[in-house]
């Protein structure tokens, strides 16, 4: 039988840390992203870039709010339980009446929250310097839910299965960091040589990016294979996610 009171109470004090902590939590990526939009607007009026038809700040704003949602997501779950290990208090959540898949399943739903707030402050932020308009609402959230479980699992599975601060840097940096700027948060595939493009077509990360940039325009086409493509990828990262929780590896040194 699942723990209901368990789940609500880890959600609820992750979700008061992140308010606590909001000068990291919540200040610091809307404070990053808004300097990305300051300098690109300085570009854009110097160089009259454009993309696509679209200004380039305008091209590049969704780019930016799903990047640095996709790092939040990353970092939640995984300096959360690092955290833990450092300091002995995961112990606590390991003999308390609670299955690491409920720990799991905690850990997602407030990544979602979380990922969700930083999403509407970063959208609310740039509202004022450029001119946003979104177009679908419900497929915009679906996509932003696409990408915090993606990044969450993967950071729920490193922070459950090491124990130091150098591997969740070394993900970060050497994953999560290359997948946003390589999946066409900056860039449109149409001005990639052909020799590179074939990347970003097995790529599922790019075509979150690239239909989600789509929810801020006036025409949306849903396409139904890449959806599902995308769909099944984020399928299989959390079953494997559970998996990992479910068979309870050593996770305390």
């Amino acid at each position: 039988m699942i723990n209901f009171i368990a789940i609500y109470s880890i959600i609820a004090i992750r979700l008061k840390e992140f308010f606590i902590e909001y000068q990291y939590s919540l200040l610091a990526p809307v404070t990053t992203n808004i300097l990305f939009i300051l300098v690109f607007l300085t570009i854009e009026n110097y160089y009259s870039l454009s993309i696509d038809s679209k200004s380039f700040v305008q091209f590049i704003a969704p780019g930016l709010i799903i990047m640095i949602v996709a790092q939040a997501s990353y970092d939640n779950p995984s300096v959360t339980l690092v955290n833990m290990k450092q300091i002995g208090s995961f112990n606590d959540w390991l003999i308390a009446p609670i299955s690491r898949i409920e720990i799991l399943i905690s850990l997602l739903i407030s990544s979602i929250i979380m990922g969700f707030i930083i999403a509407t402050v970063n959208i609310f932020m740039f509202s004022f310097f450029i001119n946003i308009t979104i177009s679908n609402y419900l497929l915009l959230s679906y996509y932003l839910f696409i990408v915090i479980i993606f990044f969450s699992c993967l950071g729920c599975v490193v922070g459950v299965l090491f124990n130091t601060w150098d591997t969740q840097s070394t993900f970060s940096n050497f994953f999560v960091t290359p997948l946003n700027f390589l999946s066409g948060t900056f860039f449109s595939i149409s001005h990639l040589s052909e020799n590179f493009q074939f990347i970003l077509f097995y790529n599922p990360y790019y075509y979150v990016v690239s239909f989600f940039r789509n929810c801020f325009n006036n025409e949306f086409n849903f396409e139904l294979l890449q959806n599902l493509y995308i769909f099944i990828f984020v399928l299989f990262s959390f079953f494997i996610t559970a998996y990992i929780y479910f068979k309870g590896y050593k996770v305390i040194q």
